[in-house]
């Protein structure tokens, strides 16, 4: 997280306590995302979670545009991984 936080804002300090407040936010929304993918596999009779189920879980849970950037940066990253192989 502090390596990611450091590639975006160089010249910007990050507390240890700020650090805890967005760790924790970040494992929360991953549990929700992964609890809301989980559950619609289940409502698709599914037993293998896709790409397909995430993106769905992200447009659920967050909102509009926010949801729109978090697929495309998503896809693209998986995208990246995947060439890279």
């Amino acid at each position: 997280m502090y390596k990611v936080l450091k590639q975006v804002h160089l010249e910007t300090g990050f507390s240890s306590m700020a650090m805890g407040i967005m760790n924790s936010f970040l494992n929360d929304i991953f549990q929700c995302i992964a609890g809301k993918t989980s559950r619609l596999a289940h409502y698709n009779k599914r037993s293998t979670i896709t790409s397909r189920e995430i993106q769905t879980a992200v447009c659920l849970l967050l909102p509009g545009e926010l949801a729109k950037h978090a697929v495309s940066k998503g896809t693209k990253a998986v995208t990246k991984y995947t060439s890279s192989k």
